[in-house]
């Protein structure tokens, strides 16, 4: 179990910085004219990515039972 939760950590930890790479790029693409269709695939990726991540984070937090 301990892996599991390491091996998610690490992904995690990749998944954020993914994240906050795309942010970089698109902020970039967005003060010149490029191409639109590779922003919004870029867009769609970083959308993909924030789901992961979420997904990720909640399988990381205990069960709350109220």
């Amino acid at each position: 179990m301990l892996d599991d939760r390491d091996s998610l950590l690490r992904r995690l930890h990749e998944l954020r910085s993914e994240h906050r790479d795309l942010d970089t790029v698109i902020a970039r693409m967005e003060g010149s004219a490029m191409e639109q269709m590779q922003m919004q695939r870029l867009k769609k990726r970083k959308l993909k990515l924030k789901d992961e991540i979420s997904w990720m984070e909640s399988r990381l937090l205990p069960d709350i039972i109220a």
